[in-house]
């Protein structure tokens, strides 16, 4: 066999081989550069559909939730030096002062979860992996630690005005024990280490070990705290609260309260606009949880004037 031959016969063999391999090197980054094109070219029409239908979707519900850290009592790597005789029935607590952890949507409200028994004791906020999380108020940082059948990599801060809060889920802590930070300070990059499906920040509101419903001090929809202060009581620390300007409204053309509580008030009367999750956080619990009160299927559409069980 001459030369000329041999290399024709390994140009051809390579010839086989390279453009398969080329197409699989390459393949992850044409499917990102689809995805980005298409999401270009969607129409506004596209979007409102996408939006309508992941309403209907509480994307960690699944999850049980994280195990309770201020359930273990107190040692040098978990939170809960608070004795129960200590804790007042009633204490004002000042939410001036503020910053969100996060600018994400809620994706998982505060509430029970009847499928594993068990309360979810924060709310989940969507988003993207290394997003920087910041602390919600001035405070020292009372521990960092890793749990991994839970809360993952998270922050636990200490606030002079009697709070502390809880950051789960994250990539990487920021901050070390005892560093004192200012409100909005970074404190970490959110991740999805832990009891996760997906990144998240799973953010906890905390008094003397009670965990308060984040809904109830923070307005995560208008991204700011209801008011200036919270009142914390043993009753209704569960509960959330709303003060959108479409409650306001229906206080004055009915002139009854319109921020009743979940724990208050049995039933909701759909509206025009309203979806399901919206509804379902106003009130502090799940889609799947409105849903089996309602014994609702899961592709089930509400509709206007339909009246839905609180409880």
């Amino acid at each position: 066999m001459n030369f000329k031959k041999i290399c024709f016969i390994a140009a051809a063999a390579l010839m086989t081989v390279l453009p398969a391999a080329a197409q699989t090197k390459k393949s992850g980054a044409h499917s990102a550069a689809h995805k980005d094109l298409l999401a270009k070219n969607a129409t506004a029409k596209d979007q409102i559909k996408l939006i309508d239908q992941s309403s209907f979707v509480d994307l960690y519900d699944d999850l049980e939730p994280e195990i309770d850290i201020y359930t273990e009592g107190w040692n040098s790597r978990s939170v809960n030096p608070f004795k129960e005789s200590d804790v007042p029935n009633s204490a004002v607590i000042n939410v001036t002062g503020y910053h969100m952890p996060h600018p994400g949507r809620v994706t998982s409200a505060y509430g029970f979860r009847p499928r594993f028994g068990r309360m979810h004791k924060g709310v989940d906020i969507g988003l993207k992996m290394n997003d920087t999380v910041r602390a919600a108020f001035d405070g020292k940082i009372r521990l960092t630690n890793y749990e991994a059948k839970g809360y993952g990599n998270y922050v636990i801060i200490r606030h002079p005005n009697g709070l502390e809060t809880v950051y789960g889920h994250l990539n990487k802590h920021l901050v070390k024990a005892n560093q004192t930070v200012k409100a909005g300070d970074p404190i970490g990059l959110g991740g999805s280490t832990g009891r996760s499906t997906g990144p998240h920040l799973h953010f906890e509101t905390r008094y003397m070990g009670y965990a308060i419903n984040p809904a109830a001090i923070f307005d995560f929809a208008n991204q700011t705290t209801h008011t200036d202060t919270y009142t914390f009581t043993k009753q209704t620390y569960q509960q959330p609260r709303n003060f959108a300007p479409s409650r306001q409204l229906a206080k004055n053309e009915t002139g009854t309260n319109p921020y009743t509580s979940a724990a208050e008030k049995a039933t909701y009367t759909v509206k025009k606009g309203d979806t399901l999750a919206a509804i379902a956080r106003s009130y502090g619990m799940s889609t799947t949880t409105l849903r089996k009160l309602n014994n609702m299927d899961a592709d089930e559409r509400i509709k206007v004037g339909q009246t839905l069980k609180l409880k």
